[in-house]
């Protein structure tokens, strides 16, 4: 008895121990991760204070270039944290060089972080300069001290590492080698291997299966990232950078590869309502896109039984007030959901200030119309259908007829089988739907960068880099959707000064104020909605007043800066006012890459 009550002592404090000690093996993996970052965090904040000290004292441009530079690779190591983590600080440390805009309290948030500093140390430092350099670096430090104590009270899973994994990679294809974060000192490929390396470490720390397939998966991934960051070592001069190939072989055979090790990991997916879809390979699957994340709430989730009621709904001319034009009158299927005109009439039949915009792929903004006055699709028809101009109408004058109809009353039971009642929302909630079904994904660029296709000619593969190299079209239009929508989240849709000419002759800028008319603040002056460009080559005319009749029009008037610069007065261009020094060969080849992105149905 004696004897087996030592035994039992003996196996419960033997059990204990070993239970403490996996205890605390697996809290040390699990937290190796978070433990390098804020490392690598406290490497990046002492970098900061090294260079504050030799911007007080320093008049070389090189050596605070330099230094400015080894500050941005550091930063770069932790991206994959910060910017998914803690996005609100991000966009102070690395976004872009303009106001941050809070319309509704008609207030601004002046621009901080890297590329500020950048605008004042390149492409030479003005020592005139130095008071506000070393108040910018000032702040980026409270930052970086900001988030290191975020990240130090949150807990990071696997499934979370991996998501912001995933997004990184997103991130160098959208924001990265496109010079959206490095616009005057375009660093941007110089600054892929640190982000690279980052992501390797995550998750090969991270997945810890080591089955046969996993490990082989774990030799592709170091494999391929070691061989992108030899390209990009090789390949450095940004305007030279073959984007096609780095896309298509280098970025999106990474981002599978993290996919696959998820999966072979049991690893989880995050459960959120994303733009882009947790069971998509890359961001060009026929799939990548969630068009849930872009709806008001649950009750408007999108389905093909809505879709089908929209559809009807969307050639019904009972909307309008004179029975006579449906939202297809003025969106023409065959025309991409244009009109093919300038601008079209109104019920009076004069000419509307605007040009009709493609509904294709407008389920994938956060914002409606030119002048983004509108946050969703529901919202958007109504404004359409009780505008005086437009159709005058409403969608409570269709529901009696609805409710006679036998068809209508069928779709409509299909659409909402929990609604005895048809009522206004369902009606535009399922118009909306209809719209959020025209995302194709099906060109000859999407079926290239998926390898289903070869049929991507050098001069298209030209026009692409340039479109997201030398010409800059990418930093507003954004790869894959080509909208302003920005990657890596597409939680925000952004909206661009360019100075659109009133007409051809070029003397005068447009004097429609876009955004302005909703918000007076000076920023928002003559501000319109970036658009996409999928389908643009059956869009035409384009700009928000139709100025534009060919593509070569549109990239002639951006090769030459803008409304900048063809010299008017236009203060508060976001757009680029340099020209861009484009050949005819380059401006053929913009306009051929473009031509690419046209939907199977529309071609």
């Amino acid at each position: 008895m004696k004897i087996d009550f030592i035994k039992n002592i003996f196996f419960s404090i033997l059990f204990s121990f070993l239970t403490f000690f996996t205890s605390c093996t697996k809290e040390k993996t699990e937290t190796s991760v978070k433990q390098d970052l804020l490392i690598d965090l406290e490497k990046l904040e002492n970098k900061i204070v090294l260079f504050k000290k030799l911007a007080e004292n320093e008049k070389d441009s090189k050596k605070i270039q330099d230094c400015f530079k080894e500050t941005r690779v550091l930063y770069k190591k932790t991206e994959w944290a910060v910017e998914y983590f803690v996005p609100e600080t991000a966009r102070f440390i690395n976004g872009p060089a303009l106001d941050e805009l809070e319309v509704e309290e008609n207030k601004f948030l002046p621009p901080n972080g890297f590329q500020v500093i950048e605008e004042f140390i390149f492409p030479e430092y003005d020592t005139s300069n130095k008071t506000d350099l070393l108040r910018e670096i000032t702040i980026m430090r409270a930052n970086i001290l900001q988030v290191k104590q975020h990240l130090e009270a949150i807990s990071i899973g696997d499934k979370h590492i991996i998501d912001a994994a995933r997004f990184e990679v997103y991130r160098i294809l959208a924001l990265g080698i496109t010079g959206f974060d490095s616009p005057i000192a375009q660093e941007s490929i110089n600054e892929v291997a640190p982000a690279l390396a980052s992501i390797q470490t995550i998750i090969l720390k991270t997945c810890k299966n080591n089955s046969k397939q996993s490990l082989e998966l774990k030799s592709k991934l170091k494999k391929t990232i070691s061989n992108s960051i030899l390209y990009c070592t090789k390949n450095k001069v940004f305007n030279n950078f073959d984007r096609t190939t780095f896309i298509k072989e280098y970025l999106n055979t990474i981002s599978k590869i993290i996919f696959d090790l998820q999966k072979q990991n049991n690893i989880d997916t995050v459960n959120k309502n994303s733009a882009v879809n947790s069971n998509a390979a890359t961001l060009f699957e026929k799939s990548a896109f969630n068009v849930n994340a872009f709806i008001p709430s649950s009750e408007y989730a999108y389905s093909e039984d809505k879709v089908a009621l929209g559809n009807q709904l969307f050639y019904d001319t009972t909307i309008s007030k004179d029975q006579k034009r449906s939202c297809a009158t003025c969106h023409i299927p065959e025309k991409a959901f244009t009109d093919g005109r300038k601008t079209n009439l109104s019920l009076d039949g004069f000419d509307l200030p605007r040009n009709t915009p493609t509904l294709t792929y407008a389920g994938l903004q956060n914002a409606l119309f030119w002048d983004l006055r509108q946050i969703d699709l529901e919202k958007q028809s109504v404004d359409v259908v009780q505008n005086e101009k437009e159709m005058h109408g409403s969608f409570s004058q269709i529901i009696p007829l609805m409710n006679k109809d036998k068809k209508y009353k069928g779709l409509f039971e299909k659409a909402f089988p929990k609604n005895n009642k048809i009522e206004e929302w369902q009606l535009q909630n399922a118009i909306a739907s209809y719209i959020r079904s025209l995302n194709d994904f099906d060109s000859r660029f999407d079926l290239y960068m998926r390898g289903e296709s070869n049929d991507f000619s050098e001069e298209e593969k030209l026009g692409f880099n340039l479109f997201a190299g030398k010409a800059k079209c990418a930093t507003c239009h954004f790869i894959p959707l080509f909208n302003g929508t920005v990657p890596p989240n597409y939680s925000k849709t952004e909206q661009e000064v360019i100075g659109t000419p009133k007409d051809k002759t070029a003397k005068e800028i447009s004097p429609d104020l876009g955004k302005y008319n909703q918000f007076r603040m000076d920023q928002l002056k003559n501000a319109f909605k970036t658009p996409s460009i999928r389908n643009v080559a059956k869009t035409a005319p384009y700009m928000h007043n139709g100025v534009f009749t060919t593509l070569e029009e549109v990239v002639d008037f951006y090769n030459k800066g803008g409304g900048k610069g063809l010299g008017y007065p236009v203060e508060n261009q976001t757009l680029p006012f340099d020209q861009l020094k484009l050949s005819k060969k380059e401006e053929s080849a913009l306009v051929a890459f473009m031509k690419t992105l046209t939907d199977k149905k529309y071609q």
